[in-house]
């Protein structure tokens, strides 16, 4: 197959611009992820420093060498950035220049500058070094489940292995004459590689993008406002999943003489307690439990494969930690909380009916108290 050099070095750039501006115009729609920002802006750099590469021999080589690689190198150096912004880290401008700016200096020197082998061996180490930090940025923040976070991550390392792979190829392998054959082969094979490597990284991140985004959506969607808890829909849809998996308990909360407190101090402070409550709520309860509000101060927590003596436990420490909350601007105020907990499997409204009727006992008995409810548990004043 025959790659044509000027051909290929042509179409890059064009491809390089417009997945440049895909990248800027995202970003002028949302621009609290700058990220978008700076891969758009590394892609416009780069498509740059491909259209300088092209003019080699055209224009001064001291545009085509000296200036092209600085530029390739600021490009590498903005998906570093691009990677660490999307993670919300921070950006430091020195060192997505550095690179850049150690080539311009090596330039400087001029057996540096005369060696082909010393600039191959240097802009390949720099930009493999940035596509391995933007790697390793993405990799480990997996935590955020994202489906395209490990292929980009991936692909990045890939291109940093191929950048690095240049070295060793420079060290072992002869360098062909200037406007030879050979020389022009492997311009247009690294052209066509950057081609798929600009077009691959652009997908990627655009997906990464779109899937954070939905999850973003789809939080708020099953978030409660005010509290930061799971609202009725989610809790009831994760309360379902883990009865169908196996028995598990349901702790229905209550906050005590809660319509007194809205009446006697106002809404606001009555918000701040359903805040507090959720929060000291949160502190105390185990790893796998769900904590959601169902409406008004009714909040409930799923315990997937919790029994009788766990979930006891569990509600009463939930219980004395409520009971311990003092508001700074209120510090007489008493919360109390009445529990009723139900344990089963597969059907969430009986468990919840079940309940709902432990949580009337424990308030008829006097309210700030956990009672349990159900066949295989006993009750608790």
């Amino acid at each position: 197959m025959n790659l044509d050099a000027p051909t290929l070095v042509t179409v890059t750039v064009f491809v390089t611009v417009i997945m440049g501006a895909l990248f800027l115009l995202s970003w002028s729609q949302d621009r609290q992820t700058r990220a978008l920002g700076f891969l758009g802006a590394a892609q416009i750099i780069g498509a740059l420093a491909a259209a300088l590469f092209g003019l080699r021999g055209i224009i001064p080589d001291w545009i085509s060498i000296g200036l092209a690689n600085a530029v390739m190198l600021a490009a590498f150096g903005l998906i570093w950035a691009g990677a660490r912004s999307f993670q919300g880290m921070r950006v430091s401008p020195a060192r997505v220049g550095a690179g850049a700016l150690l080539w311009l200096a090596a330039c400087l020197v001029p057996p540096f500058y005369a060696s082909l082998g010393a600039r191959v061996i240097l802009s390949s180490t720099v930009a493999g070094l940035y596509c391995a930090l933007a790697a390793r940025t993405l990799w480990h923040h997996r935590g955020e489940v994202l489906p395209s976070r490990g292929p980009a991550a991936i692909l990045l390392a890939s291109e940093a292995l191929l950048c690095w792979a240049r070295v060793p190829a420079t060290l072992a392998l002869p360098s062909p004459p200037v406007g030879s054959p050979t020389q022009t082969f492997w311009v247009a094979v690294l052209c066509f590689v950057a081609l798929l490597y600009t077009v691959a990284v652009s997908v990627l991140f655009m997906a990464l993008a779109k899937e954070r985004l939905e999850a973003e959506q789809r939080r708020a969607a099953e978030t409660d406002p005010l509290t930061g808890v799971a609202n009725r829909r989610a809790l009831v849809a994760r309360a379902r999943r883990d009865l169908a998996a196996g028995p598990a308990c349901l702790l229905l909360f209550d906050l005590d003489h809660f319509k007194r407190v809205n009446d006697t101090f106002g809404h606001a402070v009555g918000d701040a307690v359903l805040v507090g409550f959720c929060a000291a709520a949160r502190q105390v309860l185990p790893e796998e439990a769900v904590l959601g509000r169902l409406g008004g101060e009714e909040f409930a927590c799923v315990l997937p494969g919790a029994g009788a003596a766990q979930a006891q436990a569990v509600a009463e420490t939930v219980r004395l930690a409520v009971g311990a909350m003092r508001p700074d601007l209120l510090p007489s105020l008493a919360v109390t909380v009445s529990v009723g907990v139900a344990r089963g499997r597969g059907d969430f409204e009986a468990l919840l009916g079940l309940a709902d009727r432990a949580l009337y006992q424990a308030k008829a008995q006097g309210r700030d108290r956990v009672v349990l409810a159900g066949p295989d548990l006993r009750q608790a004043a």
